[in-house]
């Protein structure tokens, strides 16, 4: 089944929460939607999934029109943050309401629920109920529900936000394992730009309501069109500096120099904003084209085995986002380097000008 989306939009008292967005997506496709809070994520697969029907714009299925077709007359299923089982049922019974409610026979239901039970790992968990379960138990539980009606369309609204860091990891891989063979549309929603490349095949860029980009996912964060698909698809985000290509060097505040390299000698003088991700930058130099900068420690962020180190100086702040733990005091003098080769260029129109090679 495909699904297309033609400049569908949707305003609830008022207020445009969706804005002309034409998308699609074939049978078997694997498709986030990357963007921050509130950025329409949510919103958007409501409207796929016909629980709520757009103010304007069509929604096809296998090219056939169901714009007012509601959610119950669709084969579609979704997953949400929160693990949504039904308390006094079993993990068996979860899973199989929808078969159940569908009307079909003993014997397939009890196929189809140990088969999906047993792709997700918790086949031994089948006659217990879901507050007996870990939260990644549950949620497994949930997404079992989702998947074991073999829907058309399978919706997944941030579903591991609330889960350790460990069991992200393993579910994103069965995630994508499990969609390697099905035929089914999946869509997924979340905020870390990580996790969209962790899960690859297509990603949707969505910032107020509006497509920023689309495309498949390791295009998009390699060539992000615009600053606002760089800063959305890098955690933190990408650090952008203004300078100037001349006849043949690059500046930064007429303080900073760096000779001009033979991508960036295809563009013409004037000025530019030059993006670096933060994990590009390092604390030693790594290539011979790195660009040292001077400064003093801000703030050094240590999150588990990461650090994000900020720093600045009078031409720049930086954000770097360094593995392993580095502590540093407030106002600490150092030095970093930026590997030039690794720099976007975007032009005055922030427009993608010049991306470094897909090494970076």
């Amino acid at each position: 089944m495909s699904l297309t989306l033609e400049q569908v939009s949707k305003t609830v008292d008022g207020q445009l929460h969706i804005d002309a967005v034409s998308l699609s997506f074939e049978p078997g496709s694997f498709n986030v939607l990357i963007g921050r809070t509130l950025s329409g994520k949510t919103s958007l697969m409501r409207l796929m999934a016909g629980l709520d029907k757009p103010s304007s714009g069509r929604i096809l299925m296998n090219g056939a029109d169901v714009t007012g077709v509601p959610v119950r007359k669709r084969n579609v299923s979704m997953v949400y943050q929160q693990f949504i089982n039904y308390p006094t049922l079993s993990v068996f019974e979860n899973i199989a309401s929808p078969l159940r409610q569908a009307g079909l026979e003993r014997s397939e239901i009890d196929r189809r629920v140990r088969e999906t039970a047993e792709m997700l790992h918790i086949e031994a968990y089948l006659s217990r109920l879901p507050l007996e379960l870990s939260g990644g138990q549950q949620q497994r539980t949930a997404m079992a529900r989702a998947l074991v009606k073999d829907a058309d369309l399978v919706l997944f609204d941030e579903p591991l936000v609330n889960l350790d860091y460990k069991l992200r990891e393993e579910l994103r891989q069965e995630m994508r394992e499990l969609f390697r063979t099905r035929r089914s549309i999946a869509v997924y929603a979340t905020t870390e730009p990580n996790e969209a490349l962790a899960l690859g095949g297509t990603a949707t860029v969505l910032h107020e309501g509006r497509v920023i980009q689309s495309g498949p996912t390791g295009a998009v964060y390699h060539r992000p069109s615009q600053i606002l698909s760089a800063e959305l698809f890098s955690e933190p985000p990408i650090n952008l500096l203004p300078g100037r290509i001349g006849a043949n060097e690059v500046s930064f505040q007429e303080r900073l120099h760096f000779p001009l390299n033979a991508d960036l000698q295809a563009l013409d003088e004037g000025e530019y904003s030059f993006g670096v991700r933060p994990s590009h930058i390092g604390l030693v130099p790594s290539n011979d084209d790195d660009l040292e900068v001077s400064g003093v420690v801000e703030l050094a962020e240590i999150s588990g085995s990461e650090t994000f180190l900020h720093v600045r100086n009078e031409q720049m702040s930086l954000v770097l986002h360094l593995q392993g733990v580095h502590d540093y005091a407030v106002d600490a003098p150092i030095r970093v380097y930026i590997p030039t080769h690794k720099l976007f260029v975007f032009d005055a129109r922030g427009r993608l000008a010049q991306a470094p090679a897909r090494r970076a």
